[in-house]
């Protein structure tokens, strides 16, 4: 047995691996993104990028449905992508185990909003763990995957940015081999008809019951007695935050938090003057406890808003903690975040923001593209939104809107939801243009393969499929393929489509400027004689030009010899000979 440093992240990989995982599917999506990713670093287990978290759910309950046992992890929002299967997969249960890692972001780090998936857990009623380091995050995979198959049950392992990214100490030990039990006909478990689903909801509640029970013995639910003035319910990342503020205190571990150990509570409640509950976001085990009669006190003290820390619950319980005092640090200034330097995306941003459309955007590192001096979206929602955003402006206002408007979504966000809306434009009649952003990989979450760049996560060669052909497959017969670095022709075919009285799709096509396939030139110049200071390349947002004595300059570190700032210099200040 060896022992090493890993994140949670790494550590549920690991797991998978120990526990005898046969198949594990995900949809890239920070801060859950690394466990496939080292997933597939184990040959013995099948991986894949799913187009969606949907279909990574659905085809691991097939493989469950044949005895194997399946994972798939997603960051909290795939969790609503996936949440039809979800409930009716509760009602079916699981004959190989399966496990649903959903990865929760408290204080939006990279993402739209808070949701506590722990939710999920108790709506489809089903068990949900909670790690709290990185060696729980590795042991309650192969706990998980047991849960699962002893009570017949999907079980939610619910992560946070915290636990995904942070490493503790992990002891490792050898995989253990899981036979693949094999398929059996069974139409009133798997088939959820009114007549089959009704029976097999007294089995899910009978189950919970037993679940319960399961829970009050659970090990990983447990009291570490200390002071007994005050008590502490903690589970996940929050734990470690009350062992290092309060670590004289009495404190009761929950790592099961759906369903709660109420006996082993009311045990804790009864033996403590005090009990406080703190946990991040939302008060899902507090307003539990305090629907079970027992007095406990949280988010009247614990903040429900935004990531805890223990600097932050010290000041919640407004203790002194010396060694958790901030220190005095010169304030820096702020870097806002920007689209990088040649990222291809900018010239289409550029074009839009011009031309002072109505942009209806999508999730993705184009989303951006919002930000100043392109200011060139007006709206973000969620995966795939983009495109209905865009027919529903379109329905309420007509052409008075449609002929300004414009939809953007990335290829990968096109394959994951964009293609249902797109399908909708053209069968109801709607005229909207839409640009699809490809920039060959799935940029955002770290450059994961997706079904245009013609490789699985394994890294086998696979069939490309490519934006415009969906399109035409769709039914629209407007669609053309630009250089997002030739701004002439994104002057020519954006307006012109736009202005079309018929559906068009536009694919905006250079590879992400990170990529080794992306081309790259001599950084370019300015020539300050020339210059005139008007900051029109400004207008660009590329962080590698800024200005110096009233004349831009370029960062020859940053600069990737696009040319985009060359053609939009109205004096041919910036040569282009200097970067080919």
């Amino acid at each position: 047995m060896s022992r090493t440093l890993l994140s949670g992240n790494e550590a549920i990989a690991r797991g998978a691996y120990e526990a005898g995982l046969h198949f594990a599917a995900a949809y890239p999506g920070t801060p859950s993104t690394e466990i496939l990713e080292n997933i597939s670093k184990y040959k013995e287990i099948k991986c894949e990028w799913a187009v969606n978290e949907k279909t990574s759910l659905e085809i691991a309950a097939g493989v469950s449905f044949a005895g194997g046992r399946a994972l798939v992890a997603m960051k909290h929002v795939g969790l609503n992508v996936a949440a039809d299967p979800l409930f009716s997969l509760s009602y079916i249960g699981a004959t190989g185990g399966l496990v649903i890692v959903s990865a929760d972001d408290p204080g939006l780090h990279s993402s739209q909003n808070e949701q506590d998936n722990r939710h999920y857990g108790r709506s489809a009623k089903m068990p949900v763990l909670e790690p709290s380091d990185s060696q729980e995050a590795k042991d309650f995979v192969g706990i998980a995957l047991d849960i699962s198959e002893q009570f017949d049950t999907p079980v939610l392992l619910r992560i946070t940015t915290r636990i995904a990214h942070s490493k503790t100490i992990v002891e490792l030990k050898e995989r253990k081999e899981v036979p693949i039990k094999g398929y059996e006909k069974d139409i009133k478990k798997r088939i959820i008809l009114p007549a089959h689903a009704k029976p097999r909801h007294y089995i899910v509640e009978k189950r919970l019951i037993d679940l319960a029970h399961f829970a009050e013995t659970f090990p990983y639910n447990r009291i570490e007695w200390g002071s007994k003035k005050v008590g502490f319910i903690a589970s996940g990342i929050s734990y470690q935050y009350v062992k290092e503020v309060f670590p004289d205190a009495s404190v009761l571990k929950i790592s099961m938090s759906y369903p709660l150990p109420f006996g082993l509570i009311e045990q804790f409640a009864n033996e403590v003057e005090e009990v406080y509950v703190v946990e991040e976001n939302d008060p899902f085990i507090e307003e539990q406890i305090k629907a079970h009669g027992i007095r406990v006190k949280g988010k009247e003290i614990v903040p429900i808003v935004d990531e805890l820390d223990p600097t932050r619950l010290s000041v919640s319980f407004d203790i002194d903690v010396p060694y958790l005092a901030p220190e005095d640090k010169p304030e820096l200034p702020p870097r806002p975040p920007a689209l990088c330097p040649g990222c291809p995306h900018t010239g289409v941003f550029y074009t839009l923001s011009k031309h002072k459309y109505v942009v209806t955007g999508d999730i993705g590192c184009y989303t951006l593209g919002a930000l100043p001096p392109l200011n060139a979206m007006d709206t973000c929602v969620c995966m795939g939104a983009s495109v209905g955003n865009a027919f529903g402006l379109e329905i309420a206002l007509g052409d008075e809107i449609r002929k300004k408007t414009v939809a953007v979504i990335g290829d990968s966000t096109f394959f994951h939801s964009g293609i249902t809306p797109l399908l909708d434009l053209v069968y109801n009649k709607g005229k909207t243009t839409v640009v699809v952003l490809d920039n060959r990989i799935t940029a955002m979450t770290g450059h994961q393969e997706n079904p245009g760049t013609g490789k699985t996560l394994m890294g086998e060669e696979t069939k490309t499929i490519l934006p415009e052909d969906i399109a035409r497959a769709c039914g629209v017969e407007h669609v053309y393929v630009v250089d997002p670095y030739n701004l002439e022709e994104l002057e020519e075919v954006i307006p012109r489509e736009v202005e079309r009285d018929a559906p068009s799709v536009i694919i905006s096509r250079r590879p992400c400027i990170l990529l080794k396939k992306a081309e790259r030139r001599k950084p370019l110049a300015v020539d300050a004689e020339k210059c005139i200071g008007c900051k029109l390349c400004l207008k660009l947002g590329c962080p590698a030009i800024s200005m110096k004595d009233d004349k831009a300059v370029i960062n020859e570190l940053f600069c990737t010899g696009c040319t985009l700032c060359a053609q939009v210099c109205p004096k041919d200040a910036i040569p282009v000979e200097g970067g080919e």
